[in-house]
């Protein structure tokens, strides 16, 4: 069975079930794949489950993950399978280094000479 290729964390997790708010979205995701025609791509679910673990059933999905502040559009890949949603959907923006600021201690050293 695939569970045994998981990690530990995931493959407790999966003995201990799957509760109803993870059912309901891979129901969701089942419902929206089943709507598409052709080879078009189902429409996006959103959700705040970051800590669901991606199985093979979620294989084309597209999925709305929240950050905390937008939804990430994620599109589920093969190899996507016994990571976390969460993990495609990053909480913070990455930091932009640039000048000192006003209350820095280092802005003192970049007064310029009159």
């Amino acid at each position: 069975k695939l569970v045994t290729l998981f990690p530990a964390r995931i493959r407790r997790r999966f003995k201990r079930g799957l509760k109803r708010k993870p059912m309901a979205l891979v129901k969701k995701l089942r419902k929206a794949k089943r709507e598409t025609t052709g080879g078009e791509k189902p429409e996006t679910v959103r959700t705040h489950l970051r800590d669901m673990v991606i199985v093979p059933e979620m294989i084309g999905s597209v999925v709305g993950v929240y950050n905390g502040k937008v939804f990430n559009t994620v599109e589920v890949k093969p190899e996507m399978i016994g990571t976390y949603l969460g993990e495609y959907a990053i909480t913070y923006r990455p930091v932009n280094h640039g000048r000192p600021g006003v209350g820095s201690a280092n802005a003192a050293r970049f007064i310029p000479l009159k």
